[in-house]
């Protein structure tokens, strides 16, 4: 109840950002639509986004509150726990000024990488050189989100969750009124609009976390950098944990270069728009998962409380999966509803809606492995094993180019998301096979029986869901509150529907509410 209750307050803001992006993508979809001057903004922004998985998501949370709560608790002190963050930040700091000046300067050739030069666009000169131009104006972000996440990363470990789990409102409020108040008639225009409210953004994520750990009594300084031990030990686990937490995004910047290299204008932006809809249930139940689960997993193994740890993974992996499988039964039965809901109109066409309903159905296929990734990886990060699951994520690279090899000349736009969708399920089973053989988590019972009966009423919902589906379709390209109404008609149906068909299987009883009840009133 305990993890629910963290879960619900980082949820809630995450909930609230993606639903603040969700309106951005909506502008998005208006002043831009589903062309050259989107699929060139989405490069640009693919990197920076790429990067706060990989570090503020990823290796800060992976590799630093371990060591981070290890320091506090071995001392009793937060003062040691506080300078070793800063000895930290004395390396991390030049480090990242001299990273962002070489990535602005070979923008041109990182840009090429990241949408396959645009082959099959037939792109000029100028309109490269205009994807390389934005791809300049966000990469500062990758510098400030970096030292945003170590910041966030001390607010985590001492149970400020809320704090960081608020700093990505900023970004999305940056980037709607960018759109709101300096959009363009020309959509290039808006697309330089949004890059530069991204590095805006990352300014305002940054400022907002420095204040937030002078109210909590941490005020750091920049000291001299010197490489000693903890550091040495930082460092050798950040990489690996980075590219284990960010398998999913790895694999997505894989599928978006190979979708630019081959297929049509639109494309990248067809598979952007469909993984910023399986991102929303991914960022409230993925992320703030695993934002909730490390540094208590890692709490309870560093006081020798093991049995707790694993009853605290099996309840994470119960809650992910309870809050996933009805989202991901939503996005295969419901998918061109909700994209002809929340993006058919301005420049986004009707004969888009297809591209993206599609592209939504193959990524949703892989959102349980996509959230379990989160809850599984902090059994490993705990015990300071970053090694392992960068392995595993390695292998799931290599499984998602091979299936986009394949699946491209096969399917089309919806090879991309497909193949990460498999790749990620690859990793996942891998994962948790190796936890369980090292006896650091086995599936209790309550879990064994609840996974099925949940499965059942997700796909219950889905039946209902897709039955409702062509009753809705009418009221979904007309004004925006009949379709903000039936689309929130449709949602709220299908999670009534959920409920009750939760209870019918008896995936949950009466008595798990009366025990959330009596254990939220024993705690207030």
């Amino acid at each position: 109840m305990g993890l629910a209750r963290s879960l619900g307050s980082v949820g809630g803001l995450t909930l609230a950002s993606r639903v603040i992006a969700l309106g951005r993508d909506t502008l998005q979809a208006t002043y831009m639509g589903a062309s050259f001057a989107s699929d060139a903004f989405f490069v640009a922004f693919r990197l920076p986004n790429m990067f706060r998985a990989l570090f503020a998501e990823g290796a800060f949370n992976a590799a630093f509150i371990p060591m981070f709560n290890r320091k506090v608790s071995e001392s009793g002190e937060l003062a040691i726990g506080i300078r070793f963050a800063e000895q930290a930040l004395a390396i991390l700091f030049p480090v990242l000024v001299l990273f962002t000046v070489a990535m602005i300067v070979a923008a041109w050739p990182i840009t090429m990488l990241l949408s396959g030069g645009f082959h099959s666009q037939h792109p000029t000169h100028v309109q490269l050189a205009f994807a390389v131009l934005l791809s300049r104006i966000t990469i500062p972000y990758l510098m400030l989100i970096s030292l945003a996440s170590l910041l966030g990363g001390i607010l985590n470990s001492l149970d400020k969750f809320w704090v960081n789990a608020a700093a990505p409102i900023l970004l999305n409020i940056s980037m709607v009124s960018a759109l709101l108040f300096f959009h363009g008639a020309d959509p290039l225009v808006s697309a330089w609009v949004q890059a530069i409210s991204v590095t805006v953004g990352g300014a305002l994520q940054l400022g907002w976390l420095m204040l937030a750990c002078r109210r909590v009594g941490v005020s750091m300084r920049l000291r001299r950098p010197r490489l000693d031990d903890d550091v040495r030990r930082l460092m050798k686990l950040i990489l690996p944990a980075a590219v284990g937490a960010g398998a999913s995004q790895i694999n997505l910047l894989i599928s978006t270069s190979l979708a630019g290299f081959v297929l049509v204008a639109g494309s990248i932006s067809s598979i952007n728009f469909a993984d910023r809809l399986n991102q929303l249930p991914l960022g409230l139940i993925g992320i703030g998962l695993g934002t909730v689960l490390l540094p208590t997993v890692s709490r309870l193994l560093s006081t020798g409380r093991d049995v707790e740890a694993m009853e605290v993974q099996n309840r994470g992996i119960e809650l992910a999966l309870f809050l996933t499988l009805p989202a991901t039964a939503a996005f295969i039965f419901a998918s061109e509803p909700l994209v002809r809901g929340i993006f058919q109109h301005g420049a986004f066409k009707a004969s888009d809606v297809g591209r993206v309903a599609g592209a939504l159905s193959a990524f949703s296929i892989g959102l349980p492995s996509y959230v379990l990734v989160k809850v599984l990886t902090p059994g490993f990060y705990a015990r300071s094993d970053t090694r392992t699951p960068v392995r595993y994520a390695i292998i799931s690279v290599g499984v998602n180019i091979g299936c986009n090899l394949i699946l491209i000349p096969t399917i089309g736009v919806l090879g991309p998301p497909l193949a990460t969708a498999i790749s990620s399920t690859v990793n996942v089973g891998m994962l948790y096979r190796t936890l369980v053989k090292r006896g650091h988590l086995a599936a209790d019972a309550q879990l064994r029986r609840r996974i099925p009966r949940l499965l059942l009423a997700a796909l219950v919902m889905g039946g209902v869901l897709y039955l409702l589906g062509p009753y809705a379709d009418p009221y979904l390209t007309h004004g925006f509150l009949l379709r903000v109404g039936t689309l929130a008609l449709l949602c709220s149906g299908g999670a009534i529907v959920y409920f009750l068909a939760s209870f019918v299987t008896g995936a949950f009883a009466l008595d798990d509410i009366r025990l959330l009840l009596r254990k939220r009133a024993s705690t207030t």
